[in-house]
């Protein structure tokens, strides 16, 4: 791997444990087949999906990306509403920017802005995801080629000129969401600049349950700790434990981290819509960056304290 390229401290053996509750491997493995059935649907039903209208092929779009985060177990929160539509006929497309922690991010973000996503190009040697990310039109960079980032701020500028959405995590990298992330590569505002886009900041994090709650009643388990949240006035104490199960960092085999996500119980997916940035009039590439990259951290500096990387 070339030096340049961004770098996460975060591994899979001090990042993505879990210590919440679990699932037994009979329910588990039920997710799991629910999870890539979904996915294989999917696939399968791709090439008929052009056929329909913008709008209809958006709504199924949404809806079967929710599908597939509901089907490996997870729970999605979704904060924020974008606007309906996000661009007037003939205007520029949006370049939406997320923090990066897990595979289950392309769906999730999917769920509420379906577009092109950018990907590096491995991913299009998935098994059943390559060829679906392919098939509905997934940007794939060569990441390692410095001399191939042109090309790229180009075929994004090419995308968004022709009103497509376009969806780019511009950590470059995964992070497994304890820390306040990496940092927001330029590249890709660039795009947004030369075509007057509107970028469009999303926060992602995921919290699990955790395997025991004490109520004030001195009752234990999750309800207990629901009633106590209500009694203090906080969030549900579902919602405040680290979900390290959803992180997909390092060098983490994908099934691997399939299966802790469907083994981790409680675990919720959300996705936070922060308000539109205009690239035009004015910022550079790298202003536009640290705007973007500010709001997402400035969402997570929102959150209750957690361990972060050292």
């Amino acid at each position: 791997m070339n030096p340049w390229l961004p770098t996460a401290p975060c591994t899979p053996g001090t990042c993505a444990g879990h210590d919440g509750r679990v699932r037994g491997r009979p329910a588990a493995a039920a997710l799991l087949l629910a999870g890539c059935a979904c996915i294989l649907a999917g696939a399968l039903g791709a090439p008929f999906v052009p056929m329909l209208g913008a709008a209809r092929r958006e709504r199924l779009i949404r809806r079967w990306a929710y599908g597939v985060v509901r089907a490996f177990g997870v729970r999605v929160r979704i904060v924020g509403t974008p606007a309906v539509p996000d661009r007037a006929p003939g205007a520029p497309g949006t370049l939406v920017v997320a923090n990066h922690i897990s595979w289950l991010d392309i769906p999730l973000v999917a769920a509420v802005f379906p577009g092109r996503m950018l990907a590096k190009s491995e991913i299009r040697g998935w098994p059943l995801l390559g060829r679906l990310a392919a098939r509905g039109g997934t940007l794939f960079v060569e990441r390692d080629r410095l001399r191939a980032l042109p090309t790229t701020v180009r075929t994004i500028g090419a995308a968004l000129r022709g009103g497509s959405r376009v969806v780019v995590f511009p950590e470059g990298t995964t992070w497994c969401g304890r820390g306040p992330g990496g940092r927001f590569g330029p590249a890709a505002f660039q795009a947004a600049i030369d075509t007057d886009a509107t970028v469009r900041p999303v926060r992602i994090s995921y919290r699990a349950a955790p395997a025991r709650s004490t109520g004030t009643t001195g009752r234990t388990g999750p309800a207990a700790g629901r009633r106590a949240a209500r009694h203090n006035g906080s969030a549900p104490a579902e919602h405040t434990a680290p979900a390290g199960a959803a992180a997909f960092v390092g060098d983490d085999p994908l099934i691997a981290s399939l299966w802790r996500v469907v083994t981790a119980a409680g675990l919720t997916a959300e996705i936070r819509v922060l308000p539109p940035i205009p690239a035009g009039g004015g910022p550079d590439r790298r202003t536009l960056a640290r705007r973007a990259q500010t709001a997402v951290a400035n969402e997570s500096a929102k959150r209750p304290p957690e361990s972060v990387h050292h």
